[in-house]
């Protein structure tokens, strides 16, 4: 199915009640306070895939690997998988399916509200069970990167320059040293995709976190000259896909990976496989922030979508952004995959559909651009910012690859 960018009209004006250094307590009201007008909803939900399945093609081998309810392969295969590791990617898509069905205009990587000539665009996110592993290694100044990354990540992809950000952090104990550590990790990220951080809520939770762990969520707010907007509509069969590589596996599939660190006898503390980092380091190293290098690409002109590949992979995401009847052929072997994949998949077990599905793969941004832009963009990407052409636009519906 296809997500639009269409903006959702009846989307809330959301005003902060409360500054960073107030604390709340469950029963708080210190929180942000929003207004929506009557039979009206937000743009919350956007973030989550609405596509389909990959369809078989006559040229391409098509990577697809069904399930039992218990997350293993029907084929016998008894390797690991994002549903047996307790995350369902299919119910997510039905819950968003219904969704839709009451907000209208939701599917797309950001949500749009239209300000005079321009769109503000507005994503939120977190960094999910990535947490844990901050817990268990004690690596918490650069999870705040990750929470900035995983919300303008997503709104850039319209087009979008980010204006601000605003975080949410939850402990059941204050700790203010560590706390210090994450908020040093969010300015870091503000810092580097541009904008500011504008405030945010930290709420004491006694009884309901764990001690010592706390949870994240942020918001990120940008703008976009109307008739500037990335949608994707003039996407058609032959333009290309241009790759960004990642530094791992940034901030989707956390789940699978802990099983399959659990699995593999490793601890975080041991080598990579091949590689001088340890695993503890190499899967935390921080979401990359592609603002920047996006928007330079974009002002030089060609680019007609552009997708984050986050929870979902390639088979999911990329999808998202093309006009019903188009599909994607994305070529194997046309970037070089980072070394903690291929650990993942070995010592896991996981199917290739598994991994093009649940990981990016070593690429975290893919841009659907015309073959003159294709090619300035990879002369361009000689330089300190690498590129890949991973595949092309064609017929058909879904992602398949050869």
């Amino acid at each position: 199915m296809v997500s639009s960018l269409k903006p959702n009209t009846q989307l809330s004006h959301c005003l902060p009640t409360s500054p960073r250094p107030s604390f709340s307590t469950p029963n708080s009201a210190q929180t942000q306070l929003c207004t929506l007008p009557p039979g009206s909803h937000s743009a919350a939900f956007s973030s989550l895939s609405m596509s389909s399945s990959p369809e078989t093609s006559q040229k391409t081998h098509v990577l697809s690997a069904s399930k039992n309810e218990s997350g293993e392969s029907d084929s016998g295969y008894d390797g690991l998988t994002y549903k047996g590791a307790g995350v369902d990617i299919d119910a997510g898509a039905e819950l968003v399916r219904r969704i839709k069905k009451m907000a209208p205009g939701i599917g797309g990587f950001g949500g749009l509200f239209p300000f005079d000539d321009k769109y503000l665009v507005a994503g939120t996110d977190g960094v999910g069970t990535k947490l844990k592993l901050a817990f268990d290694t004690g690596i918490h100044d650069t999870i705040g990167i990750d929470l900035v990354a995983m919300s303008v990540n997503d709104i850039v992809t319209s087009g979008a320059k980010p204006l601000f950000f605003l975080d949410y952090y939850a402990t059941s104990r204050l700790d203010v040293d560590l706390a210090e550590k994450v908020v040093k990790g969010i300015v870091d990220g503000c810092q580097q995709s541009d904008c500011v951080l504008l405030g945010g809520e930290t709420a004491e939770m006694p009884g309901f976190y764990a001690d010592g762990e706390y949870d994240l969520s942020g918001f990120a707010v940008g703008v976009v000259e109307k008739d500037a907007v990335i949608d994707g509509k003039n996407i058609v069969a032959g333009h290309v896909l241009v790759g960004l590589p990642s530094s791992g596996v940034h901030s989707n599939g956390f789940s699978l990976v802990r099983r399959v660190l659990a699995h593999s006898g490793l601890s975080l503390k041991d080598q990579l496989p091949g590689e001088d980092i340890t695993l503890g380091e190499a899967l935390m190293a921080p979401t990359v922030i592609y603002v920047k290098q996006v928007l330079d690409i974009i002002s030089k002109g060609g680019v007609k979508g552009i997708a984050h590949i986050t929870g979902g992979g390639f088979t999911d995401n990329i999808p998202r952004v093309f006009p019903k009847g188009l599909g994607a052929v994305i070529y194997n072997g046309s970037w070089e995959v980072p070394a903690v994949f291929k650990w993942i998949q070995e010592a896991g077990r996981i199917e290739e559909a598994e991994m093009m599905r649940t990981f990016n793969m070593g690429v975290g941004m893919v841009l659907v651009v015309s073959r003159e832009a294709a090619h300035r963009i990879l002369e361009d990407a000689n330089g300190a910012n690498k590129a890949y052409r991973i595949g092309e636009v064609v017929r058909g519906e879904g992602v398949s690859y050869s």
